[in-house]
């Protein structure tokens, strides 16, 4: 597992339209490993991709970098439930976040109330880049996936 990024696979990301996301979006470029991961704000929402709902806890982990660069802590991943059974994971960066956010919404529930996934500890990397890559860089990154 990538130190940095937390995947084992360097070229996993962007999960949704790769091509458009690497070409438009702003991405967090591991420096570790060189994954792009999308830390683009939604215009639409106000919203980074890792505020969004995620439908695995395993494409949560995919970004839960970005959260912890973001707000510069340790970020937790949490399982929400809604009241269809429905499951979904989401990133906050501490559980009082979480709490607002189920105070919002009523449909929606965390049992336990404490993260699934996060890592023990923030940290720095001197070679990140958060950037638009060039074409030569998305030639590259998608030649490699």
């Amino acid at each position: 597992m990538c130190q940095e990024c937390y995947v084992n696979e360097k070229r996993i990301t962007p999960v949704l339209k790769p091509l458009e996301c690497l070409e438009k979006h702003t991405q967090y470029i591991c420096g570790t490993c060189g994954r792009c991961i999308c830390i683009e704000n939604d215009p639409k929402r106000g919203l980074q991709r890792w505020n969004f709902p995620f439908k695995s806890l395993d494409i949560a982990k995919l970004y839960l970098r970005t959260a912890d660069y973001t707000m510069k802590k340790s970020c937790g991943i949490y399982e929400i439930i809604n009241n269809k059974g429905r499951i979904s994971y989401k990133i906050f960066a501490e559980t009082k976040d979480l709490e607002v956010y189920l105070e919002k919404n009523k449909d929606k529930l965390c049992e336990g109330m404490t993260s699934i996934f996060c890592i023990e500890e923030y940290k720095e990397y001197p070679a990140t880049r958060v950037e638009k890559l060039t074409y030569n860089e998305i030639e590259k990154y998608i030649s490699e996936r």
